[in-house]
């Protein structure tokens, strides 16, 4: 069975970017050849026309698929009539005037969840509608893994200082009853993949940022995502402030056995750390991939 490739990313924040990690970002999504590219919001910092207008011009450069919602920063915060009464007018506008898009790929259903809540602008919140929509779209085949995107995430860490999202734990049961297999979300700029601590048959992954200045202590990334049946491998690739390349840093390889989600391995990737040659005669990073699934992208030049 060939495994399906997401490439998840999330909060590239154009206006607040840093421009010389896009080139390689593109290098990369166009090398690593995914199924579909997710952008989990936060396309902006400020939700201007010009920041939307890279954010577009940046989509447009993708050569693959993409299925993008939107984040919280996606709405103006200082002007408070648009936000208010017209919030998506722009994100409309230049990103899509879908924002809870849905895709089929591989073995793979795909459907975005709009969190962005006008009155709580940093919170956000699950709407049920989202959720009755979520659960149609997913009960609608038994024979494929379903995936979630939101912008915010379904739980946050211990030590975060933002509040959670309104109707996310809610949600979540709901969720895992209707089937929903795996989550991608943004946000916190904080990089994780971990079954629910409440409900292991829900895999929550979050990317960091992509391009933003507010990395928050952590280096910006991305998350490649390889899906087959119920093994779910995940490379973190972080940039490399060195060579200006996006290279892999963190692997965990998870399985679902009795519908609960665990990792079966797990480990970080040293820099510098010797590569294996994969199928096409390229190198490429030390990552044992399960069976069926394609090897991740060789390094950037």
């Amino acid at each position: 069975m060939t495994a399906t490739r997401i490439l998840h990313i999330s909060d590239l924040h154009f206006g607040r970017d840093r421009p010389e990690l896009a080139a390689p970002l593109l290098s990369f999504i166009a090398e690593a050849t995914p199924d579909l590219v997710v952008i989990s919001g936060d396309l902006t910092q400020r939700a201007r026309p010009a920041q939307f207008k890279e954010a577009r011009a940046f989509l447009n450069r993708i050569e693959a698929e993409t299925l993008v919602v939107p984040g919280n920063h996606d709405i103006p915060l200082h002007r408070p009539f648009i936000r208010l009464f017209r919030p998506f007018s722009r994100y409309k506008r230049w990103i899509s005037r879908d924002l809870e898009p849905c895709r089929e790929v591989g073995e793979v259903g795909v459907i975005g969840v709009n969190t962005v809540d006008a009155y709580a602008w940093q919170r956000g919140r699950f709407r049920k509608r989202s959720l009755r929509k979520v659960c149609d779209f997913a009960l609608a085949r038994e024979d494929r893994i379903e995936l979630v995107v939101a912008h915010h995430p379904m739980e946050n860490p211990e030590d975060s200082h933002k509040r959670a999202m309104r109707g996310a734990a809610a949600a979540l049961g709901e969720l895992h009853r209707c089937g929903a297999d795996i989550v991608l979300c943004g946000h916190l700029h904080h990089w994780r993949a971990a079954p629910h601590h409440a409900a292991a048959g829900v895999l929550l992954i979050q990317a960091g940022t992509g391009l933003s200045t507010r990395t928050r202590g952590e280096a910006n990334d991305l998350n490649l995502i390889d899906i087959s049946g119920e093994c779910v491998d995940v490379t973190r690739h972080i940039a490399d402030e060195a060579t200006g390349t996006f290279t892999p840093a963190e692997h965990v390889t998870f399985t679902r056995d009795s519908g609960f989600w665990q990792a079966v391995q797990a480990r970080r990737i040293a820099p510098g750390e010797p590569r294996l040659t994969s199928a096409d005669g390229t190198t490429g990073p030390p990552t044992e991939t399960p069976t069926g699934s394609r090897p991740p992208p060789a390094r950037i030049a």
